[in-house]
């Protein structure tokens, strides 16, 4: 393949991958508003009109600042690659630095500083204007920027030497090079599985065991009863930053645990709680994290497979704008240009991701209705629906491709009929 035919296939697809993000937003903003003025008949006992065009108005200014991101993003796609901005970061990169491994680790450092800074005034917006404007917002700027320097902090100390050693693979061991990165890139996912809960997230967050004693008998008792075995209960201070409730499970093998946002706790009874709980220990028990785990390890593989064919070809980098190295090494660069070119391929295929989730969260319903009150869990669903202000009319054709979860009718109906 030329390097301009790659260019123009790189264009197209960022062109039409463009045009239906736009077009399915624009979608669900009309859908969205058209059904502002009336609660869906299913709900209309349940969630008030005024709580229903706040999830209306809440979702579309999501919706909308998604989309100038979006086009905001693409501006910055085609700047770093046509347009010359990694070219001319490699070359001021490799006069400071001489070249060889030090500037490799430090273009993927600068690079992905720029990133964090592009991205940056969005955070700042999402945080403190649209978050606030619904009342979601309990983050200070402090908080913020303290977290912001925790993430950099993070991935300094682990992505760097995670870096380190694929580059030193890509280097050192010949055309097989993708494989075995693939094996550490394995293993560190799955050490951070086991690290993550306790290491990492009390950085950001102070987790306290949960000291409701008739909540933990019933949550106790659940667990015996579905066979699940945790290393505790714990109660996150979600309050610090948001409003919005959840509950979750994470760990690997003997570091699971169970972990409750404050805010859900302070708005769910006992049995919405429990019938919640036992919707996320459904995922657990019909081994869907284990079968994400395996897609997300095979991708991967794929992944870095494809990226070991495309690191020798010429015309991967003009392509992208870049004048390779060729009397010297890629590696980085390679590994920058596969990031930002891939979604660009990949975007079409998010349906599949999907439908594949909404299965799953269609099974850890009924999971849940089998070990706890189907109505308990739609209740908690109702509750959780208005208070995170999600929207109960989705357009159908935006939610299949970026709904993780069903509509909120649906998911309710299945409940129900399964009673």
């Amino acid at each position: 393949m030329s390097s301009i035919t790659f260019s123009a296939l790189f264009v197209s697809f960022l062109v039409a991958t463009l045009a239906l993000r736009f077009w399915l937003g624009s979608r669900h903003i009309r859908h969205v508003l058209a059904h502002r003025n009336a609660v869906p008949a299913e709900f209309a006992e349940k969630i008030p009109l005024y709580a229903h065009q706040k999830a209306a108005d809440y979702t579309v200014a999501k919706t909308k600042l998604g989309l100038v991101s979006l086009l905001v993003n693409a501006g910055i796609l085609i700047g770093f690659t046509l347009l010359g901005g990694l070219q001319w970061l490699s070359v001021e990169v490799f006069g400071l630095t001489g070249g060889g491994m030090r500037y490799q680790l430090a273009l993927l450092a600068a690079f992905g500083l720029l990133s964090a800074l592009i991205e940056l005034p969005f955070d700042y917006y999402r945080q403190f204007v649209l978050e606030a404007r619904f009342g979601f917002n309990k983050m200070t700027r402090k908080l913020f920027f303290s977290d912001l320097a925790k993430n950099t902090l993070v991935a300094i100390v682990i992505g760097l030497p995670l870096a380190w050693v694929i580059l030193v693979l890509m280097e050192s061991t010949g055309a097989l090079w993708w494989l075995y990165a693939w094996l550490v890139w394995t293993g560190f996912q799955l050490l951070m599985l086991v690290l993550y809960p306790t290491a990492i997230a009390p950085l950001f967050n102070k987790f306290t065991p949960l000291e409701d004693e008739n909540l933990r008998t019933r949550i106790e008792a659940l667990m015996q009863r579905v066979g699940f075995a945790s290393k505790g209960l714990f109660v996150m201070d979600g309050s610090r930053r948001s409003a919005h409730g959840n509950a979750y499970f994470s760990g690997f093998g003997a570091a699971k645990r169970i972990v409750f946002f404050d805010t859900l706790l302070a708005r769910l009874g006992p049995q919405e709680i429990e019938a919640v709980l036992a919707h996320e220990l459904g995922h657990f028990k019909l081994r869907h994290v284990l079968k994400r785990i395996a897609v997300m390890f095979a991708l991967s593989l794929a992944f870095l497979a494809l990226l070991g064919y495309l690191k020798q070809q010429v015309w991967f980098f003009t392509g992208l704008g870049v004048d390779p190295m060729l009397l010297g090494v890629n590696d980085a660069m390679a590994l920058i240009l596969f990031m930002l070119a891939l979604p660009v391929f990949t975007f079409v295929f998010s349906p599949l991701s999907s439908i594949t989730s909404r299965k799953h969260e269609f099974e850890a319903d009924a999971f849940a209705a089998r070990h706890t009150d189907a109505q308990d869990l739609v209740s908690a669903l109702v509750k959780l629906y208005e208070d995170n202000a999600s929207t109960l009319t989705p357009d159908p054709l935006h939610s299949a491709f970026y709904d993780s979860h069903p509509p909120a009718s649906v998911r309710i109906h299945h409940l129900l009929a399964g009673r």
